[in-house]
């Protein structure tokens, strides 16, 4: 249930912010957030237009508030999280804290980046596969909703006047609601909006649009219809994101992982997934990886050899359940993004619950 924005990052939101402010004053609170969201995402198609890059444009196809994720080669990437390093401490630099979008923020955290080996992949996935395959879970019936709640955090490239410098969204829990077809739901989350009560995510938006479940934003019914077959699910990744990220195999690797992160895939889907994933080069095993809370596991990852930061899906070494992902900085970047460097976590998740709850806004 990766809830919407075409893979916006924290950057261009913290940037955007005080024109928002000023534009914004005398609309009524409701409207503030939905807003915003489109001028951040006209902020980010005019850069990626300036870069040559393709991206999506049609605002209809996509779904707001999805996980952060960073654009193609900004300079302004969202960075760092309240991640916990592998020996379970968390370093930071100094500073003093900030207050953005209703969370604490401070400098960026770091971590020990971990070995990757392509050694034993295709096998840690077909045991991974194996195990989604017999968990299985309860389908979701009309009138029920996929919840799915999760502990993250993420940074970003904070300008002040002509200074430059990471500053992280202190970890906070994310709760999402969605009904089977994705019509209907809601969204907690105060690094999105600054309302503890949430906002809806239910269609059509404010502008009319009802936009169809895809692989960048899917329903539970969408899923319920793909593919099981790796082979003929790896092609249809391709053809629908071409053009997307950084390279095609990284891309298929991202989408690949948000479906992982917020969404309900069945269980054959699941099992699906991971063996597709075997399918994509360049993909390795981090034997040691840590979550947002700070459970230790085992990760599938891939390296992206633009932006050098690499992500993980970590998963528990024993049961093979999915744990949570993070990103992390390995090799340093060009130009302002530099200052995000090697060893900073540009983002991490924890899933805490995932389950089937009988109206929108009840947990489990």
């Amino acid at each position: 249930m990766n809830a919407n924005t075409s893979r916006q990052n924290a950057a261009e939101w913290a940037e955007g912010a005080q024109l928002f402010d000023r534009t914004t004053r005398d609309l009524p609170p409701g409207r503030h957030q939905f807003h915003k969201e489109r001028m951040m995402a006209q902020i980010q198609q005019t850069r990626t237009e300036e870069r040559a890059a393709a991206r999506p444009k049609d605002p209809a196809t996509t779904r707001r508030f999805r996980l952060p994720r960073p654009a193609i080669t900004l300079p302004a990437l969202a960075a760092v999280l309240a991640g916990v390093v592998a020996t379970g401490v968390i370093t930071s630099g100094g500073g003093t804290g900030l207050e953005d979008g209703g969370l604490a923020t401070g400098p960026a955290m770091t971590t020990t980046v971990g070995v990757a080996t392509t050694r034993g992949v295709p096998q840690l996935l077909d045991r991974i596969a194996l195990a989604a395959a017999e968990r299985g879970h309860p389908a979701v019936k009309p009138g029920q909703y996929i919840y799915i709640e999760s502990r993250t955090a993420d940074t970003f490239l904070r300008t002040d006047g002509d200074r430059t410098s990471v500053a992280s969204h202190a970890l906070h829990t994310r709760q999402v609601w969605e009904s089977p077809d994705g019509t209907k739901g809601w969204l907690i989350d105060p690094a999105v909006n600054d309302s503890p009560e949430g906002e809806t995510l239910s269609l059509p938006d404010e502008q009319g649009n009802t936009p169809e479940a895809n692989l960048n934003a899917p329903s539970y019914d969408y899923l319920a219809g793909l593919t099981t077959d790796p082979e003929t699910l790896l092609a249809k990744i391709y053809e629908e994101t071409e053009g997307q990220g950084n390279s095609p195999d990284q891309q298929a690797f991202a989408t690949i992982g948000d479906l992982l992160g917020e969404s309900y895939p069945p269980a054959e889907l699941s099992a699906a997934l991971f063996k597709t994933a075997a399918k994509i080069p360049g993909v390795v095993v981090v034997d040691d990886a840590v979550d947002a809370v700070g459970r230790r596991g085992v990760a599938v990852a891939r390296l992206d050899e633009t932006s050098g930061q690499r992500e993980e899906w970590i998963f528990d070494r024993k049961t093979h359940v999915f744990l949570g992902e993070r990103r992390v900085q390995v090799n340093r970047a060009d130009g302002e993004d530099g200052l995000i460097k090697p060893g900073t976590v540009v983002f991490t998740s924890a899933i805490m619950n995932r389950a089937v709850v009988d109206g929108i806004r009840r947990t489990p």
